[in-house]
């Protein structure tokens, strides 16, 4: 099969990928194999292949929202059979024995397995993966490549949401406006929750408005015109942190969703961080990704997808991080 395989890390532009013809995977006893038919762009991807996250395979495949009809099943697989399409997101795989396994917790195992990162991914024309980590999807009708994006953002962003405890009638802060808080701006609407994003773009100011946001501006500019009794930051800004802290009432709790971040500081612990609480996202789990995918029908989703070749893979990597594509998600076409 093809594949795009990274050996060494260097800047995206350095074009680090090399498509190569390798051995087709073939499914274990407990796993399916997908045709992938489409693969999304996330920036995480572009993390791993620059070393901002160490390399933890070599070659590796990267790529980590796929979407594909399954073409080989294991012997003892009876969740999916062939010609069903499903999806393979960052989970991979977990222990199953652990203590936060058993307890339905799994992105938080000691041996959480992230595809595209511990294991080969997307951007090749096959994967295997173990069956209770694929996704079924023959009940979404949306197309495989709006889909894609739902992977990583879609379900990273309702994983990061449910950490807010945000509920009807709250004020929720979005700092940033990438794929994954239009996500959460989406899911927040339906819920009856106020939304007030903070970009320094003014593409994504209007995109946000349009969207439906309560309220959109650069808060390093204008204040925000109220208080928030929750937040979540998107950006690996650790700079954004206190003054986010400043803007959450006693009581509010601060989400910080990227996977790396510049240093922290809290200078003044007294009146921006006594009586608010801090968490992380850390991975996803199995139930989080189903209950997202439980709720996209429902969703007012007006999804910005701009499509790619498979052979132009590193040339939409490189818009990818310059900010230079028309549409918010990129997914790349591998198969028909």
């Amino acid at each position: 099969m093809r594949a795009w395989l990274l050996k060494e890390q260097a800047r995206i532009e350095e074009r680090p990928l090399k498509l190569l013809d390798i051995p087709e995977p073939r499914a274990r006893d407990d796993e399916v194999r997908l045709k992938i038919l489409v693969c999304g762009i996330c920036r995480t991807d572009i993390h791993i292949a620059e070393g901002d996250l160490a390399l933890r395979k070599s070659p590796l495949i990267l790529g980590h929202e796929i979407v594909g009809v399954v073409d080989e099943v294991g012997k003892n697989v009876n969740r999916f059979k062939v010609g069903d399409r499903a999806g393979v997101y960052w989970l991979y795989s977990s222990c199953k024995k652990c203590k936060y396994c058993l307890s339905q917790r799994e992105n938080y195992c000691p041996d959480f397995r992230a595809t595209g990162w511990d294991e080969d991914g997307g951007y090749a024309e096959y994967i295997t993966i173990p069956e209770d980590c694929a996704l079924p999807l023959n009940h979404v009708k949306l197309e495989p490549h709006e889909i894609a994006p739902l992977m990583c953002p879609g379900i990273a962003g309702y994983a990061a949401f449910k950490l807010t405890d945000a509920k009807k009638g709250y004020k929720l802060g979005l700092y940033g406006f990438g794929p994954t808080a239009y996500f959460v701006l989406k899911i927040a609407d339906s819920m009856g929750i106020e939304t007030y994003v903070s970009t320094r773009s003014l593409k994504n100011i209007e995109r946000a408005k349009k969207e439906g946001a309560n309220w959109a501006g650069d808060s390093s500019k204008e204040r925000m015109p109220c208080e928030l009794d929750a937040a979540i930051i998107f950006p690996p800004a650790g700079n954004l942190v206190e003054p986010t802290l400043s803007q959450l009432e006693n009581g509010g709790t601060l989400v910080l969703a990227p996977v790396s971040s510049t240093p922290i500081n809290i200078d003044n612990y007294s009146e921006n961080l006594w009586g608010r609480s801090i968490k992380t996202l850390y991975n996803i789990n199995r139930g989080e990704a189903k209950e997202f995918f439980n709720m996209v029908e429902a969703l007012d989703l007006n999804l910005g997808t701009i499509l790619f070749p498979f052979e132009e893979l590193q040339d939409a990597l490189i818009l990818v991080k310059q900010g230079k594509t028309e549409q918010p998600n990129v997914v790349i076409t591998v198969a028909d």
